[in-house]
């Protein structure tokens, strides 16, 4: 098959450009495959695609930021989309022209505004498969509204937890549409994985607010009191760094706890450590999490919605604790830096149990849903609809749709008193 992933920018960093590049890279072992970002901004990508992976650019901002089209806003792309205001006439007709002419089997958009595109402007011979990497949930009305309506013509949706799978399938209408969880995936170590007798905590994401790196550093502080030898090690990039940088000073932890900067790979770093931590108020999947395990490291983490809660087998390879609560944070790594023998227990637990989050299973299971989907395609068949499905999501539809009306009345109101 041809399999062409659409990103919104390859050049960039977070976990789905780390997952589109994994699954390329694996799938184009037996399948002709590109990556087409929409934006790019640098020479080069953070990381590195498969040599037999091609990465195309639609819009090259370091020539194209000033051009006329890229002032004027989308239509295409919704407006409740998160990046929108990345999004313009300009990347509207470059998406469309690339979606026309395409000549790949499959096109696999990687965010809701790149599915919309892909629903309504890819030529009827082309599977087209939407990825989820958020949550219905966390979506405003306006963009579920927009959603519901372009999704109908997608072949299928893939969602990172069985969770946000199941909250597409209650309250979605989308008939003839297979919705199924299809996690991210994690390449296999290269290096030995950690003994867990190192003292080094280890933290790794975006420096931004929704990640909490406040509320792992303040935990981290009563670790650092009962054993000063310990450190915390956190890797990324980002608008928090500044603020973070004062925390550590204002709590005496110059010593301890370290802003490393971004690394890639990580895998080098995490098999320096011996636990992992994770303290998002929100998350879909938990890349971060699963390369964690994948080297060994027990993790503790927030169990927030949703994917943390779906790795983590609490007490067994880690520890699950209440959203913004950095005590419990504290307790729950106390409890594994002091106790050697269950850090490395869970340890090895974690790099056990994360084994099904291996490209094997996950590229397995991608290469199926995208071969039935063409096979659909190609014979004019679509999946029957689930009656029962269909008709709940009328409700949430009707709701949405009041919910997108208030929103807009509120905003019209605010502008009204300016």
């Amino acid at each position: 098959m041809k399999i062409s992933f659409l990103i919104h920018n390859a050049y960039g960093i977070g976990g789905t450009i780390t997952t589109t590049f994994n699954l390329a890279a694996a799938l184009a072992e037996r399948h002709d495959v590109e990556i087409v970002s929409v934006l790019r901004h640098r020479e080069h990508p953070n990381l590195t695609p498969h040599p037999d992976v091609r990465l195309r650019p639609l819009v090259d901002l370091r020539r194209e930021k000033d051009d006329p089209r890229h002032r004027k806003p989308a239509k295409v792309f919704p407006a409740a989309e998160y990046r929108y205001h990345q999004y313009s006439e300009l990347t509207d007709q470059r998406i469309a022209e690339c979606l026309e002419s395409v000549d790949a089997d499959v096109v696999v958009g990687t965010r809701p505004g790149l599915n919309v595109h892909l629903a309504l402007q890819a030529p009827e011979h082309v599977a087209r498969v939407g990825q989820e990497h958020l949550t219905l949930d966390n979506h405003p009305p306006g963009l579920r509204t927009a959603l519901r309506r372009a999704y109908r013509h997608l072949d299928v949706l893939t969602t990172v937890t069985e969770a946000d799978a199941d909250s597409y399938r209650r309250k979605m209408r989308l008939p003839g549409v297979r919705v199924e969880a299809l996690p991210n995936s994690v390449p296999d170590p290269v290096l030995p994985a950690a003994d867990g007798t190192a003292k080094v905590v280890v933290a790794a994401g975006r420096l931004v607010p929704v990640k909490r790196y406040d509320l792992i550093i303040r935990a981290f502080a009563r670790v650092a009191e009962a054993h000063p030898d310990w450190q915390l090690r956190i890797y990324g990039k980002g608008e928090e760094q500044p603020a973070l940088r004062r925390l550590i000073e204002s709590l005496g932890l110059w010593n301890n706890v370290f802003l490393m900067g971004a690394a890639t790979p990580m895998e080098a770093e995490w098999v320096k450590g011996s636990i992992g931590v994770a303290a998002s108020n929100f998350e879909p999947f938990g890349m971060t999490i699963v390369e964690a395990m994948r080297c060994g490291l027990p993790v503790v983490s927030t169990d927030c919605p949703y994917g943390p809660g779906e790795i983590i087998k609490d007490g067994v390879d880690g520890r699950l604790v209440p959203v913004d609560d950095a005590d419990a944070l504290g307790r729950a790594l106390l409890d594994l830096v002091g106790d050697d023998e269950r850090r490395r227990r869970m340890g090895r637990a974690a790099l056990d149990n994360a084994r099904r989050y291996a490209p094997g299973p996950v590229v397995a299971q991608a290469e199926r849903l995208a071969e039935e989907a063409v096979a659909a395609r190609s014979t004019g068949r679509r999946p029957a609809p689930d009656g029962g499905r269909t008709l709940s999501g009328q409700g949430h539809a009707a709701a949405d749709l009041a919910l997108a009306a208030a929103s807009e009345a509120l905003r019209t109101l605010r502008k009204g008193r300016r």
